[in-house]
């Protein structure tokens, strides 16, 4: 492994004191973690699995949109192995750019919600929504887990390591 290939880590955010600013700031460290984390791996290694579940970098990142989505946007997702699989003509560039629209839609949606014991606001949905404190923190839960896979994931693509 070459040093370019080693990545400092990024340590974890100083928030602020309130417990919303805390959430959100943890979950947009993960989320910037995990786009980092696919952003420049090189094709076709990025679409490969080293795992017998099928996981790819890219289908980490195609997964998470469909999650952000459903979680703050109010869509549906009906298959959800399906989401871990990019389409064929989506390129790095192309889902991670699609990641980060869809987290800036997520953060616009979040920053309407004053009160963490409020039910999420989800368009669309007539199910009951969970409170933005739990969607919030599912989400943490969601993205940390799928950013430890990213880590390992591309690690075995290139050597790239850090945060």
């Amino acid at each position: 492994m070459t040093a370019a290939s080693r990545r400092r880590d990024t340590p974890p955010p100083r928030t602020a004191d309130s417990e919303a600013e805390v959430l959100r700031g943890f979950l947009d460290y993960l989320r910037e973690s995990v786009a980092t984390k696919v952003e420049g791996a090189a094709e076709p290694q990025v679409r490969a699995s080293a795992v017998p579940s099928g996981t790819s970098l890219l289908g980490l990142l195609t997964h998470l949109i469909a999650v952000e989505k459903m979680m703050f946007l109010g869509e549906r997702a009906t298959d959800w192995p399906a989401t871990f699989r990019p389409a064929p003509h989506d390129s790095v560039a192309d889902v991670v750019a699609r990641y980060r629209e869809t987290v800036e839609r997520a953060n616009e949606a979040l920053d309407a919600c004053t009160d963490l014991g409020t039910p999420l606001p989800r368009p669309g949905r007539t199910d009951q929504a969970p409170s933005v404190r739990w969607a919030l923190t599912h989400m943490i839960e969601e993205t940390g887990r799928h950013a430890g896979h990213a880590d390992i994931l591309r690690e075995l693509v290139d050597g790239s390591t850090g945060r």
